[in-house]
């Protein structure tokens, strides 16, 4: 082969982070709204004696309702699922998951060694997002045979298996869904403001607000709750944010709460009664 074909060669191989005795996987998230729904893509990717490039594909079915980073969350772990029973896990020495989420890079360590030890919330106590798929991906990790390491790789770049793993998950969005991956009970808002995190000071105050969405946490045992404020009096009347509690209310419904004084761990700590809605 001609120098320059065999330069080329190389080039191409490398734009592809593709590791010889190695199972590369190439994982990709979407999400798509109204009505919001989510899919993934996986392509497996191992090299042969030749020194070819052979893959395969998985085109899994989505889930409704689910967010970008819910999709890339279940998009790895899906692929750890796949990567105990593929056919190659015996013959490689390494297993790297390459996703261009820098949700999941940036985060697998805190989840690792931070999040797991501290009941699945950061240092000021507030509840971590996803929790249940975190914990099932640090699972799946321990599982496969073989050490795993994940890989940031530039979305919608000139590589092929990105791409590939990017149309993989727009088709699985697109097509024959799963159940959400978390129920969320939802209700239009009154107010004509956007949700708008930490907009609501938290300052110990009472005041009255109408729950638009309530999602159980059910690692953490909370509440999760986006709500508008309704008292005519606050400085916040009319602002959109979310809460957390252990106190169960329901969407649509509107109450008089007693919250707490920490910005960063929004908390109803009293429900006061149920107001009627008007």
């Amino acid at each position: 082969m001609p120098l320059f074909e065999r330069h080329v060669q190389a080039k191409i191989l490398c734009a592809n982070m593709i590791y010889e005795k190695a199972l590369n996987i190439y994982v990709d998230g979407s999400s798509y709204s109204n009505p919001r729904r989510g899919g993934i893509g996986i392509r497996y990717v191992t090299v042969d004696d030749a020194g070819n490039e052979v893959f395969n594909e998985e085109a899994l079915p989505g889930y409704k309702d689910a967010t970008n980073n819910q999709t890339e969350l279940m998009a790895c772990i899906k692929a750890l699922e796949g990567a105990c029973s593929h056919k190659q896990i015996g013959s490689v020495e390494k297993v790297f998951v390459f996703t261009d989420s820098k949700y999941v890079t940036d985060n697998l360590s805190r989840a690792i060694y931070q999040w797991s030890k501290q009941r699945w919330m950061n240092s000021s106590g507030r509840p971590i997002e996803n929790a249940e798929l975190w914990k099932n991906l640090i699972r799946l990790m321990r599982k496969v045979p073989r050490k795993v390491e994940f890989k940031w790789v530039k979305g919608h770049s000139t590589n092929v298996h990105n791409r590939a793993a990017d149309k993989l998950a727009k088709q699985s969005a697109k097509g024959v869904l799963n159940k959400p991956l978390r129920v969320t009970t939802i209700r239009r808002k009154i107010t004509a403001m956007s949700v708008e995190v930490g907009s609501v000071g938290m300052r110990g105050q009472e005041f009255s607000v109408r729950i638009i969405t309530d999602t159980y946490l059910n690692r953490q045992k909370l509440y999760k709750y986006k709500y508008e404020v309704m008292s005519n009096d606050s400085e916040y009347f009319g602002k959109v944010d979310w809460i957390y509690s252990e106190h169960l209310l329901r969407a649509g419904h509107h109450y008089a709460v007693k919250v707490n004084h920490e910005g960063k761990n929004p908390r109803i700590m009293d429900v006061l009664g149920e107001l009627s809605k008007t």
